[in-house]
């Protein structure tokens, strides 16, 4: 049954459930310059996380908070750093967890060269530059529930 609108009776939302709005993809640029390697994304801590076949390659963060943070994080490793800040001057660290030096590396969104810098970052997942990317760890299965023990007595 409709309700009436009107006489200050307020109109009832039609549908019944409620629908979650996506937030729109952060860098959307960044995927379409993949997109020739068909890279798949998946949600991880509140950001989007980048993928080609089985290797993380970026993070895509556009948080704010904290937004020095902010950017394309690079999935690499310490013995890689000094490499890659010759092709990316501006590239740090992550901030966010506190500690040093990280295997992550974020192209810091304020930066000057942000987009020039992620396009390039992009160039060399494309060359299958070792550099960047990294197969994940296995996710460790639950442990099997230990029945519990028949009480003798």
């Amino acid at each position: 049954m409709a309700r009436l609108q009107g006489a200050g009776v307020p109109a009832r939302d039609a549908s019944p459930f409620t629908v979650k709005v996506r937030k729109a993809v952060p860098y959307a640029f960044v995927l379409d310059a993949l997109a020739s390697l068909s890279p798949w994304t998946r949600p991880m801590f509140g950001y989007l996380a980048v993928y080609i076949g089985e290797k993380i390659v970026l993070i895509l963060r556009d948080k704010g908070k904290p937004a020095a943070d902010d950017g394309v994080w690079l999935a690499t490793t310490a013995k890689h750093h000094e490499s890659l800040r010759g092709e990316f001057p501006n590239m740090r660290s992550i901030r966010l967890f506190g500690i040093p030096a990280t295997h992550w590396q974020v192209l810091p969104a304020d930066a000057p060269d942000f987009e020039e810098s992620a396009v390039r970052a992009c160039e060399l997942i494309a060359a299958r530059d070792p550099r960047i990317g990294k197969v994940p760890k296995a996710r460790r299965a639950k442990a099997a529930r230990a029945t519990p023990r028949a009480r003798s007595g």
